[in-house]
């Protein structure tokens, strides 16, 4: 009989044992117990004939404290993930959505569609608007909040205000 076969004979059931007590798994145990002879046959170093099944026994423990680490990062997914992204609708209707707004938008009046554009994109104050555009204060609060109402209906189209 080899080498091999006599060190797996004489110490494969104490090793699984050993694995079986750490895992409280068998599937896991015979994991371990296979991987624990694996490395000792593809070793390099000598083993001591006196320290054999203490060696045996590191190997395995190591092997479960590896397994232990690796399975502490992983997290359990729930069965049900939903994509947060908006589906393949959600899209089409977002893009009509924008089609509208942007034509309603280049359909204002240029002054009231830079109004609007002032206060909305670049927040200047209404007194800031009014001097850019040459006109009253009154007149650009008027502009703004029309043009906003164009905009509200042209984004739900059909809606009663």
């Amino acid at each position: 009989m080899s080498e091999r076969a006599d060190l797996y004979r004489r110490h494969a059931g104490d090793v699984f044992r050993f694995a079986l007590y750490l895992t409280g798994n068998r599937s896991d145990a015979e994991d371990i117990t296979s991987e624990t002879f694996v490395r000792v046959w593809t070793s390099a170093g000598p083993i001591r004939a006196q320290t054999v099944k203490g060696y045996l026994l590191t190997i395995a423990r190591n092997l479960f404290l590896q397994g232990v680490r690796r399975t502490s990062r992983q997290a359990e997914l729930p069965d049900q993930i939903r994509d947060q992204a908006p589906g393949p609708q959600e899209r089409v209707e977002q893009k009509a959505e924008l089609a509208r707004v942007m034509a309603r938008l280049q359909a204002l009046p240029e002054v009231d569609r830079s109004a609007l554009l002032m206060r909305a994109s670049e927040d200047l104050s209404y007194q800031e608007i009014a001097t850019a555009l040459g006109i009253s204060l009154a007149a650009v609060k008027v502009k703004i909040h029309r043009a906003r109402l164009a905009l509200g209906d042209a984004r739900h189209p059909g809606e009663d205000p």
